[in-house]
């Protein structure tokens, strides 16, 4: 089959897809070398009537990768004809459309295998602190270039400059171009690539006038020269036909029928490597994707129906017949490369296309002679280039003819586009091919930060690059996917101490709670049968409540959110959160883990990291529960002017601290009772300045030897395991914005009362609620127990523990939680003599 015949294949059968305009508006493609390229559409835009919907670009029609990128190699091979081998030229393409092309013409100029042109593209998209080259393109739907290369000396060079653009029609974004640059980076030499030329004779006198003018050289290399013949009163003529389709069709609202199911993938992607050439991509960039593409291919080819490894059939049936990789507005050349990695690796039965979303309107009409036949319409998910508009996927949905839908889609965006309004239930992009498809996968490349490379996995972190996270099972007994530690292994470090010595140094001033690591409590056979008697009692309360502050979290914050668990008893919170939004909605939440230290704040270096990948405003903090609120009052001191949002996310809220909760029930939460042995075998977080660098993050350690007493993952499934006995309820209640959510801090107002009753005078050494007394009497030197009363049943475990410790327990009456653990305050009153405290 030929390239044409190709470019023709099932999308427009033996229909030409420009007819229907040709016959009502008179818009001429005479040139058949143009028609074969090239359909025909109707824009939404006052400055141009017509659309030139190119067939090769994988734009605006789901094309096969190898045309796709067939057709940008061979337009780069022809320049390099022109300009001789010895050239070595800088590449810059157009955003959006052609920001894909120009890396295709970058590689066709590298002369052989693994080479290519250096090569950036402009964008749409501002970055702070890079001086930025603007330019506009003036019949464009969004008009503003920023040439934002991450290299100052990028532009510079006497070398020939390659201009890339889909389709030359005037030439002026061009001219303007050329005009932008020649004052701050003159060279003799430009050429011009385009895949059609259809400019007129007075744009080529123009260009030649231009190119006198500024005494260099211009030349255009076009796969198709041809003149688009224009009416008499186009854009009134076009306008007034677009107003007539759209009446004709009427509101068309789309039916809702059921969601096809959605996976997050991880690719994989290469550390250190940019996403695309929004600030330069070099041969040595385009080597590395090469070497990563088959098993970025292996990644998500294992994740459709059939696309096993070793032809192991998956539980979802015979492998897809035909597969979408789409890609995001700017982000064209990673997923067409993905896309043509996936067709090799799923072979000859199945059928993988590509294209991307773009910012034009345009109209559509369901007819094989017209080049847009559907548009799915989504807010914008980009960010920080615009969060405000719509957003178009054309072509993505069969519409009338079902030879034309795709079994499954993969859409791949980079970190900065995977935000709220992506996931917005009903609209959002990921719901709107969930609506047209039996499976969509969510690929995510991290966005490149110029400045902010990060190290190859296991190299050192030096001074301003940020570490990578821990995984398990060699960090952690929990699955890879389940959460990423932002934290340095310090299992080789000797950091435990005696409980009553630790308290003393800590009482005393002489050391930080996070500076040493209490000795791992080890329970007895009757406590851990307490534990076990406790899950099971309590794991569909706890089912309930993970259900509840999840989907608060996802109705106020969209299902775009990145959570971040406090380690280490938010991380068993965080993970079953992912797993109840998977349950619930088939998407996978990015989870984290990160250190907060009392007194010291959260670890910026962690931060650093998720700002880096993720949209600060989509990080939500997680927690296991609030005792007295001295945690969320920490977290918002810390992340005041950070951009992150501080209003933390917790299964149980008895101090009533904050108003994104699962529940303010003060009962026993398992995970609070055996330390690292229900917390994936991690010790709670280590900051320590001789341990702890300043690009490192926070520490801890991981014991390995505790395995056959680990049951994390016992502890998670029990949980789930209630999941399908949830209420259905859940979701609406959650979302509702009621006043009793509001936080009142009344724990902390019952915390300072009991201070002042008992002559501790130190809230630091109360710690209110059922975990935080479990965790005084695990770790810490317990004085006191309170319940109160008529809670003793639920408290069980807490009188077995404090019966092993010979701590005596006293019930009383008006007390809010459940119970309250005194810490013993003698060392207190010995290094202070004024009742305080130096902790």
């Amino acid at each position: 089959m030929t390239a044409e015949q190709q470019i023709q294949g099932r999308d427009s059968g033996t229909v030409w897809p420009g007819e229907w305009v040709e016959q009502r508006l008179d818009v001429r493609l005479p040139e058949p070398s143009v028609r074969e390229l090239l359909g025909l559409a109707l824009r939404q835009n006052p400055r141009r009537a017509h659309l030139l919907v190119s067939q090769v670009l994988g734009k605006h029609v789901p094309q096969l990768p190898e045309v796709v990128y067939g057709a940008g190699h061979r337009l780069g091979e022809a320049v390099r004809e022109l300009l001789g081998p010895q050239a070595a030229p800088v590449v810059l393409g157009y955003a959006e459309t052609a920001t894909g092309l120009g890396h295709c013409v970058a590689d066709g100029l590298g002369g052989g295998p693994g080479t290519a042109a250096r090569y950036l593209h402009s964008t749409r998209r501002p970055v702070a602190g890079i001086e930025a080259v603007e330019f506009e393109e003036e019949h464009s739907h969004a008009t503003s270039h920023l040439l934002l290369p991450a290299d100052p000396d990028f532009l510079g060079g006497d070398g020939p400059m390659v201009l890339v653009d889909d389709e030359l029609s005037t030439g002026r974004t061009v001219l303007n171009t050329v005009a932008a640059l020649h004052g701050r980076y003159p060279r003799g030499h430009y050429v011009v690539a385009a895949l059609v030329d259809t400019r007129s004779p007075e744009d080529r006198e123009v260009f030649a006038k231009t190119a006198a003018e500024l005494g260099v050289r211009i030349d255009v290399v076009a796969t198709a020269t041809g003149a688009v013949r224009l009416p008499e009163g186009v854009l009134e003529r076009g306008a007034a036909l677009v107003a007539a389709e759209e009446t004709r069709q009427g509101c068309k609202v789309p039916s809702a029928g059921p969601l096809a199911p959605l996976t997050r993938v991880e690719l994989g992607w290469p550390a250190g490597l940019p996403d695309g050439g929004r600030h330069g991509f070099s041969a040595a960039d385009r080597a590395r994707l090469e070497q990563a593409l088959p098993a970025m291919a292996e990644r998500l080819a294992e994740q459709l129906p059939g696309g096993q490894p070793d032809g192991v059939q998956s539980q979802g049936g015979t492998a897809p017949r035909r597969v979408l990789v789409l890609g995001h507005e700017e982000l064209m050349y990673a997923p067409l490369r993905l896309a043509g990695a996936l067709a090799e690796r799923l072979g000859d039965g199945s059928e993988v296309r590509f294209s991307t979303t773009t910012r034009s309107p345009a109209l559509t009409v369901d007819h094989p002679g017209y080049a847009l036949r559907t548009r799915l319409a989504f807010p914008s998910h980009d960010a920080p280039a615009d969060g405000e508009g719509r957003r178009y996927a054309y072509n993505v949905a069969p519409g009338s003819d079902p030879s034309r839908r795709f079994d499954a889609i993969v859409l791949v965006v980079d970190d900065h586009g995977d935000r709220a309004p992506l996931h917005t239930p009903g609209r959002g992009l990921l719901d709107r091919l969930r609506g047209v498809t039996d499976r969509v996968l969510l690929a995510v490349v991290p966005a490149h930060r110029p400045g902010r490379e990060r190290p190859a996995a296991g190299a050192p972190a030096a001074s301003g690059t940020l570490p990578e996270p821990l995984y398990g099972p060699a960090f952690s007994s929990y699955r890879a996917e389940e959460v990423s530690w932002l934290l340095k292994d310090l299992s080789e470090v000797t950091l435990e101490a005696p409980t009553e010595e630790r308290e003393e140094a800590i009482q005393q001033g002489g050391a930080h709670y996070a500076e040493s690591l209490p000795v791992e409590y080890q329970p007895t056979a009757a406590y851990q049968e307490l534990f076990q008697q406790a899950l099971r009692e309590s794991a569909g309360r706890m089912a309930e409540a993970v259900a509840v502050v999840t989907e608060t979290v996802l109705a106020e914050r969209g299902r775009g959110v990145v959570l971040a668990s406090l380690a280490r008893a938010g991380t068993p919170v965080g993970v079953l959160m992912r797993r109840w939004a998977q349950y619930a909605h088939g998407i996978d939440l990015p989870h984290y883990a990160v250190s907060i230290v009392r007194g010291r704040g959260i670890d910026t270096v962690a931060l650093r990291y998720l700002a880096d990948r993720h949209n600060a405003a989509d990080v939500v903090f997680v927690d296991g529960w609030t005792g007295k609120g001295a945690i969320t009052r920490e977290l918002a001191e810390a992340l005041a002017g950070t951009g992150f949002n501080p209003e933390m996310a917790v299964l149980a809220d008895p101090g009533h601290c904050v108003r994104t909760f699962g529940t303010r029930e003060d009962f026993l939460i398992p995970s609070a009772c055996l330390n690292s042995t229900v917390s994936g075998l991690v010790s709670r977080t280590v900051l320590r300045s001789d341990l702890i660098g300043p690009d490192d993050f926070h520490g801890a350690k991981f014991y390995r030897e505790l395995a056959d007493g680990d049951v994390s993952e016992q502890f998670l499934d029990a949980i789930t395991a209630h999941f399908p006995r949830v209420s259905p309820d859940v979701s609406a209640s959650a979302a509702a914005d009621s006043p009793e959510r509001e936080p009142d801090w009344s724990g902390w107002a019952a915390v300072e009362r009991i201070s002042e009753e008992y002559g501790i005078n130190s809230v630091n050494l109360v710690k209110p609620g059922v975990g935080e007394t479990t965790r005084v009497l695990l770790r810490r030197v317990p004085w006191k127990v309170l319940v109160r009363r008529g809670a003793e049943a639920e408290l069980r475990h807490v009188r077995l523990l404090a019966e092993q410790r010979g701590v005596p327990v006293e019930v009383v009456d008006d007390l809010p939680y459940s119970c309250v653990g005194l810490i013993h305050p003698q060392y207190t009153r010995g290094a202070t003599g004024d009742g305080g405290t130096a902790v």
